[in-house]
């Protein structure tokens, strides 16, 4: 390699460092914005800080006590049973709401829009009107049931209302991608499927899932993120509430480091999330991978 360096002509050295120069910026931000913070975070859970004290190096003492905590353990069991709810039902709507957007027609574009507009918002301020909506008393919804119900309050309703909100705010963007997915496959694949008689849902099963597999990958991957990345709407809706049945990762790592100003714990749950992240979108990637054509 380097003996291939010694004899390249000054164009080429030229056309080398061109190239490098072209990349410096996108080096900057990837050192910077992901791989400066990924190690600040692995500093940090060694050592003890109460946010405004002298930083103290402690060892593995933050990962035994993170290890070991149930409330940490729930947060995940938690988070993996909304991610179970959410994940699929909006990744199912998404794709019936996908199927009638792709269709070409007036309105099209303006419906689009508005589906998506949900995703658009802040988080917080959804949250806000959902938790009007909740509201046992004077909510919109118990006045359409006319009884009163318990929606944010209660342990068994508390997850299913806030994963409802989450699906709510996210089919349009999931649609949006299964629309853009449906649209690129090619009219002649669709055309010969009719001939040989794939129609309705024998259409759906047999051409346009199949032919999705990419864009589903990239939905089902980016959907389990969102739902391990959700704490605006939480927070807004139920704090983590009743009795922790709403506690996601995130509000933990919320709390731990800045209700409790103990980062370095913080920094241990935000390691062990992504390493389960890691481990479920690898599985995902495998399952995908030999099933999965880009080609049409």
């Amino acid at each position: 390699m380097d003996r291939r360096a010694r004899h390249r002509t000054p164009a080429a050295r030229r056309q080398v460092a061109a190239g490098y120069a072209l990349l410096l910026p996108s080096l900057v931000g990837v050192g910077c914005f992901l791989l400066l913070p990924i190690a600040v975070v692995l500093w940090l859970s060694v050592h003890s800080w109460n946010l405004l004290g002298p930083i103290e190096f402690v060892g593995w003492s933050n990962w035994r006590s993170v290890l070991t905590d149930r409330r940490f353990g729930h947060s995940i069991l938690v988070t993996l049973v909304l991610t179970a709810i959410v994940v699929p039902v909006q990744t199912a709507l998404g794709f019936a709401v996908a199927a009638m957007l792709a269709r070409r027609g007036r309105g099209g574009t303006v419906l689009r829009v508005v589906y998506a507009l949900p995703w658009m918002c802040a988080p917080v301020a959804v949250g806000v009107v959902w938790q009007w909506i909740f509201a046992p008393t004077g909510g919109a919804l118990n006045a359409l049931l006319g009884r009163r119900v318990e929606w944010l309050s209660s342990a068994t309703l508390a997850l299913p209302a806030v994963a409802s909100v989450i699906v709510w705010m996210n089919v349009g963007y999931v649609a949006l991608f299964f629309v853009a997915g449906i649209r690129a496959i090619p009219g002649e694949i669709l055309d010969a499927g009719a001939l040989d008689g794939a129609v309705g849902w024998r259409r759906i099963r047999w051409l346009i899932l199949p032919l999705l597999r990419p864009t589903m990958f990239f939905v089902l991957v980016t959907g389990v993120l969102s739902v391990f990345q959700t704490f605006d709407a939480v927070f807004a809706l139920t704090k983590g509430g009743p009795d922790h049945h709403t506690d996601v990762v995130a509000m933990r790592l919320y709390s731990e480091a800045f209700e409790a100003a103990r980062p370095g714990r913080a920094a241990v749950m935000a390691v062990v999330v992504f390493a389960v992240m890691f481990v479920i979108t690898v599985v995902q990637h495998r399952y995908f991978r030999d099933r999965t054509s880009y080609e049409y």
